[in-house]
């Protein structure tokens, strides 16, 4: 399974867990049953935003004007997620990938508006962890 293919499983499989309120391991065996294929890589994505999930909802938060957590619609505040995971957890992929994979899963699942929103978004996280990094 290619790394888009395993974000955009990642999405599913963070969305049904908000949905139905079952844990990681509920949800992963959910969509192994139904033969869709959950690899490594999406489990680490998946099980980096959960157990990372009150430090990154605070990046969110911060970087986010004028935005609650909340207020997000289910699935960008996910795709956010998996996107700053990624760029705080993961340092062998690039930021550039993360943002840039995170804005096409928006463009296919997102609102219109959902795309915009997260390169913002992950823009501005990516300005802060770069002047940090400096």
């Amino acid at each position: 399974m290619i790394r888009r293919e395993a974000r955009k499983r990642a999405l599913e499989i963070l969305y049904q867990m908000e949905i139905t309120g079952q844990n990681t391991e509920q949800t992963v065996e959910n969509f192994s049953k139904v033969g869709a294929e959950v690899s490594p890589f999406t489990e680490k994505l998946v099980q980096g935003a959960v157990d990372n999930k009150e430090p990154i909802d605070e990046q969110i938060d911060l970087a986010a004007a004028k935005w609650t957590i909340e207020r997000m619609p289910l699935l960008d505040r996910n795709i956010l997620r998996i996107a700053i995971y990624e760029i705080f957890y993961e340092p062998d992929i690039p930021v550039s990938v993360s943002i840039n994979e995170a804005v096409e899963l928006a463009k296919v699942y997102g609102t219109p508006d959902s795309s915009k929103f997260i390169n913002g978004v992950l823009g501005n996280i990516a300005k802060k962890t770069e002047k940090a990094n400096q």
